[in-house]
């Protein structure tokens, strides 16, 4: 099939190439046909996350553009895990690697076509890990390695003083044997991976050539910085997750709206479709406008829809248009305005003995300092219940006032609001 000879070019304008095995020989190889490349994803967590997010939308890349994909997902690396800077990973029990498998695969399969002419294929490489012996690894895959290369690795080095077992230390053979796998079996001749796994990306270049002789390609996409240099991907509750059990959709888009006005562009670039005109566009007018925050927005619903549809990212805006008084609380889902609620502050309040009145609740949920205080902003007008304002002091919600059966929204003046949940 014909292939889109600007891929290279474009990866780059977008800020994706933080390495490469050698750029005229992958353009090349690109501009001649549909390259089989692969990207895998190793199950050390129930979740795939914000790093993982950039080789997804990077896949689909490449396959848009012609390309045919091979998504690996770890079944037998991932009982192991890539060396961490850190310190050494705890080891988690096979049946937890095979649930995390699962999910990964599940979170994986959105993001590429598994029909037409460039379809893409599922792998997992505990297939062909689980029976290789030991001496057959020794002497098919380790002969290869020279331990003065593996020492020279920056993570290992900086492992060396405080310690890495042996297990950690060999990660690198076993990604390496994946790439060869896929080129003996699938005529595999690309992989990338973020700029963490250059040395696993190189290594399995080298038992290619090393082994059959062949010729591979590798490159690495830089990791997603906050501008002042520290990692992304963290909000208040930990890791920026996909799994949306484990990070609201909510959550998710109002960490795209919150994105720093120097960063915009760059993600606007990584993790968008958006065509270069358009982005550019985007960005100009951010800069001379950035208090619009038009260029935030436009990112938060483009990631919000490409990660958890159209749906989510409707249900995400109208929540955070209504708790500010501007929408329809009662039209929101019982689980969008939980984690709305839950991400913006919020308390539970025994409801076994009724709902409490106003005042009461004013002063249970923070919104005022005593009951006297609580009186003096509901006679004020400055009070607010489901964004229906309050003119009676003595005011007790009904059952019909709770949303999703559980919720009530306090809002003071226009822009101090908390949940109250009911238990």
């Amino acid at each position: 099939m014909s292939v889109d000879p600007t891929l290279l070019d474009d990866l780059e304008w977008r800020g994706l190439l933080a390495h490469t095995t050698d750029r005229d020989a992958l353009s090349a190889a690109l501009a001649e046909g549909s390259v089989r490349f692969y990207v895998g994803f190793d199950p050390t967590a129930p979740s795939l996350h914000m790093g993982n997010l950039v080789q997804l939308v990077t896949a689909r890349r490449l396959q848009n553009a012609g390309h045919t994909p091979f998504a690996l997902v770890g079944g037998a690396t991932g009982m192991i895990g890539d060396p961490k800077e850190a310190g050494e990973r705890t080891l988690n029990s096979l049946d937890t690697v095979k649930d995390w498998t699962e999910r990964v695969r599940s979170q994986v399969e959105p993001f590429l076509a598994f029909e037409g002419v460039n379809a893409a294929t599922m792998v997992n490489n505990y297939d062909w890990t689980s029976s290789l012996s030991t001496i057959d690894f020794l002497r098919e895959i380790g002969k290869h390695f020279p331990v003065n290369r593996m020492l020279a690795r920056d993570v290992v080095r900086s492992r060396l003083e405080a310690g890495i077992s042996y297990t950690e230390f060999s990660y690198v053979l076993l990604q390496s044997m994946d790439f060869l796998e896929l080129y003996r079996q699938h005529g595999v001749t690309l992989q990338f991976g973020g700029s963490d796994q250059w040395g696993n990306l190189t290594g399995g270049v080298e038992l290619i050539r090393r082994a059959e002789g062949g010729k591979a390609h590798a490159f690495a996409t830089p990791l997603i910085t906050k501008a002042d240099g520290t990692k992304y991907g963290k909000t208040e509750g930990g890791a920026l997750w996909l799994d949306p059990q484990m990070l609201s959709p909510y959550a998710f888009h109002q960490f795209w709206l919150n994105a720093e006005d120097e960063k915009v562009g760059e993600l606007l670039r990584t993790f968008t479709f958006l065509p270069r005109a358009e982005i550019e566009a985007l960005e100009a007018r951010h800069a001379e406008k950035p208090f619009l925050r038009e260029a935030q927005k436009v990112l938060a619903d483009e990631v919000t829809t490409l990660v958890h549809g159209a749906a989510e990212t409707d249900q995400a805006k109208a929540a955070a248009q209504a708790l500010f008084g501007g929408g329809d609380l009662a039209g929101l889902s019982g689980a969008t305005i939980a984690a709305a609620l839950e991400e913006a502050g919020s308390v539970d309040v025994d409801g076994a003995g009724g709902i409490p009145g106003i005042v009461d609740l004013l002063t249970l949920s923070g919104l005022a300092a005593s009951k006297g205080e609580a009186r003096r902003t509901v006679a004020e007008g400055g009070v607010y219940l489901n964004n229906e304002r309050v003119e009676d002091v003595d005011l007790v919600p009904s059952s019909s006032d709770l949303i999703g059966g559980s919720w009530l929204v306090l809002r003071r003046g226009k822009k101090r609001f908390a949940g109250v949940r009911l238990r």
